[in-house]
């Protein structure tokens, strides 16, 4: 099955790709690790101490303070007494026409004096070979920028029926040998949890602030290194990181929600995503269940029995590859059916779906 193969095609960078070499630690960075972090003091201690644990590679890690209500920037400022290689940052009040992660990351990258510039999200924890596996990779195959798809936790029922659903389409819609043999900027596609760039080259195109007023920072800005010339991949990430999103179902429609405006959502989009993804994953179940009522013949439900044991063969394939938890194999209809909800939701009630609003701030939408 096509999905299965993409998955298989990811080829993920080993996380032994290179050794620790002693007082790697005291030279020039080779990777800055850069972290932007609002009100994050529930994981950064965690997330920045992850960071320091890298191995194989001369590090630095920089977080930038996009003024936190809380404890984030005592947090990171106190680790920071303990290991020079960590530098608090404070975010300058947010320009107008830019997206707060988006001039969050410029920031950093201005700060940062490594020649490969790796950005995670606050939730996101690094192995410790990470940074120097994907920047190996990088100087491997010759790509600008190499972003990877950690492996999502979720322990709750809210995360189960919506986190899924980025490795999925990701996974499962992108056509990775094409996007590897091709460097058409409508192939570009990333994670914004975890995106390793080229310095130099993400200086030549204007990195974050290319994409200034827009949410998908990931996707956004590999389309803008392809659209300058240069290649871009995503692979595996299941041995690189981990990231624990949401743990709320509010926080999981919330999020969702404000990252529809510039997915699914649109009027062109959304009816032909409907259409290929209620026909695949969520038709077949209906029809199985008409058939226990005597309302479908048997020939039909045949086919439906067909589609829907390949849908959830996928799925329980793409599960296995990127690791998360088995469970949510057998709630993949419910949460294909959740996904459409979220992104029909934010096209037809575009106001009162909360559009792009995050910690505390409201994006008028660009381009969605």
């Amino acid at each position: 099955m096509q999905e299965r193969g993409a998955v298989a095609a990811h080829g993920a960078p080993s996380p032994t790709s290179e050794s620790h070499q002693p007082g790697a630690d005291n030279e020039a960075p080779r990777v800055s690790i850069l972290i932007p972090a609002r009100d994050e003091a529930a994981t950064i201690a965690h997330t920045v101490r992850a960071a320091l644990a890298s191995t194989g590679v001369a590090i630095e890690v920089l977080v930038g303070d996009d003024h936190s209500t809380d404890a984030t920037a005592a947090i990171v400022r106190d680790i920071a007494a303990t290991d020079p290689r960590l530098r608090l940052v404070a975010i300058p009040p947010l320009a107008e026409g830019w997206t707060g992660k988006n001039h969050a990351c410029a920031v950093l990258a201005g700060a940062a004096r490594g020649a490969h510039l790796l950005f995670i999200d606050a939730d996101v924890t690094l192995a410790p070979a990470a940074a120097a596996a994907l920047a190996a990779y990088a100087v491997r195959t010759e790509s600008a920028l190499v972003s990877a798809v950690p492996r999502q936790r979720m322990g709750t029922l809210g995360e189960w029926l919506t986190v899924p659903m980025i490795g999925f389409l990701l996974v499962g819609y992108l056509p990775v040998p094409m996007m590897r043999a091709s460097l058409r900027a409508s192939l570009g596609a990333a994670c914004g949890q975890l995106v390793l760039v080229d310095r130099s080259v993400y200086a030549a195109t204007g990195g974050h602030g290319a994409i200034r007023g827009f949410l998908h920072d990931g996707v956004l800005l590999a389309r803008t290194l392809r659209g300058a010339g240069h290649r871009t991949d995503l692979v595996a990430g299941h041995a690189l990181a981990t990231c624990r999103m949401y743990r709320t179902w509010r926080e999981c429609w919330a999020g969702f929600s404000k990252n529809a405006h510039e997915g699914m959502a649109t009027p062109r989009a959304l009816p032909v995503w409907t259409g290929l993804l209620f026909t695949a994953h969520i038709l077949p179940v209906l029809l199985l269940v008409l058939f226990g009522f005597g309302l479908v013949a048997p020939g039909a439900a045949a086919l439906a029995l067909v589609a829907f044991l390949f849908s959830l063969g996928t799925r329980a394939a793409i599960t296995r590859a990127m690791r998360e938890p088995l469970v949510t194999i057998p709630l993949h209809p419910v949460a294909v059916a959740v996904a459409l909800a979220i992104q029909w939701n934010v096209l037809l009630r575009r106001k009162a779906a909360g559009a792009a609003v995050w910690k505390g701030r409201s994006y008028p939408l660009n381009g969605a």
